[in-house]
């Protein structure tokens, strides 16, 4: 079997897939020819859970009634995957777990993406997600005024 085949049946059957990060184009990609949705979750300046969720609701397009909580994520996650036509796949980028106000969040935030596999099987569809690990965010420089959430400097 390839390598693209076995891609391509890691992501049909969902779940975790384990690939490097340098891979990401080709991932997206035949996320695309499986026929699921994908996007990546730009987590580089998340510091906090709701900033991670904040994420995701930018990269998937959540409504804006995002209730901003794990059982939110998880509700708007299922309702997402019923509403692709063969599922759909995340790429979490940059997720910092190695910070100490992430690790536990982090962890929860992929049992929900675990619990979301599960429905999508459920339901006839996929749910696949992949998580880069970063470490802990740099500390901030004395007299540097940190980079904001939305990534423009207000000057």
């Amino acid at each position: 079997m390839s390598q693209v085949q076995s891609l391509q049946e890691k992501l049909q059957n969902g779940g975790l897939v384990d690939v490097v990060s340098s891979e990401q184009n080709e991932v997206m990609k035949v996320a695309d020819e499986v026929g699921l949705a994908a996007f990546v979750v730009d987590c580089d300046r998340a510091r906090s859970r709701s900033a991670v969720l904040r994420a995701v609701v930018k990269a998937v397009d959540f409504p804006e009634f995002f209730g901003g909580n794990l059982d939110a994520l998880y509700d708007c996650l299922c309702d997402t995957v019923l509403d692709q036509k063969s599922g759909l796949f995340l790429w979490f980028d940059n997720l910092h777990s190695g910070d100490p106000a992430l690790a536990e969040d982090a962890a929860a935030i992929e049992s929900v993406c675990q619990d979301v596999v599960e429905y999508a099987n459920n339901n006839g569809r996929s749910f696949a997600y992949h998580i880069v690990h970063a470490g802990k965010h740099p500390d901030p420089e004395p007299g540097v005024a940190p980079t904001p959430y939305s990534g423009v400097s207000e000057e």
